[in-house]
């Protein structure tokens, strides 16, 4: 768990702005300390984002890309906006591996930025695991990275607004279910992703179920 410097502050207000066009205060902070441009796939993905972030609905979209072409930092975005907007991001990976990864790349970018974030897996020990939740349920966590262990019926958001999910083929239809019951019973935003839809996807992405965006 990281926690926000003292004395610093996240803005808050709309997100994106200009159907989307524009990106959040966060993440303008972000993409100006990166070390390269958004490509030009990135940013039409991010802006299609930030439009269904925007809208009143929620958002229910699939993002695809090959490994390696930027799907992890979209979703960094997308989780600033969430932030931003006073809510909390949870981001799912199928491995304990993989979400450390992730959770070790955010703290380099994110951090910086005062977000506060944490990880968590089946391996958490107890001990650990009772400041977290705590954490989370008072609404002291940002940003969450981990794998099914967020699933856990002792997991309590204060205001889970977005789920990004990485390799959506590993989940299903009730784990999605298990996080709207988690958002208070409302539908939050989500992210998919994925490097290879299987036909599952495809089928669901076809019955109108999933918005779709490619990198």
């Amino acid at each position: 768990l990281k926690r926000r410097r003292e004395g610093e502050s996240l803005p808050r207000g709309a997100a994106g702005g200009n159907e989307g066009k524009n990106p959040s205060a966060l993440q303008a902070r972000l993409l100006e300390r990166l070390p390269f441009p958004l490509t030009g796939a990135q940013e039409e993905v991010l802006v299609e984002i930030n439009r269904d972030l925007g809208s009143g609905r929620a958002m229910a979209r699939l993002l695809q890309g090959d490994v390696g072409s930027g799907k992890t930092l979209i979703a960094f975005l997308a989780a600033l906006n969430c932030v931003e907007r006073g809510m909390q991001a949870a981001i799912l990976a199928p491995t304990e591996l993989l979400a450390k990864q992730h959770a070790a790349q955010a703290g380099r970018i994110l951090d910086p930025l005062g977000v506060r974030l944490a990880c968590l897996s089946g391996s958490v020990s107890a001990a650990g695991r009772r400041p977290l939740l705590k954490a989370l349920k008072e609404g002291d966590i940002d940003i969450i990275i981990g794998t099914h262990a967020l699933f856990s019926k002792e997991l309590e958001y204060r205001n889970l607004g977005l789920v990004v999910v990485d390799e959506q083929h590993r989940f299903g239809v009730a784990q999605r279910v298990e996080l709207r019951d988690k958002a208070s019973g409302v539908d939050p935003d989500l992210l998919i992703m994925t490097a290879t839809p299987s036909p599952r996807t495809l089928s669901m992405t076809l019955y109108g179920d999933l918005d779709v965006s490619v990198i």
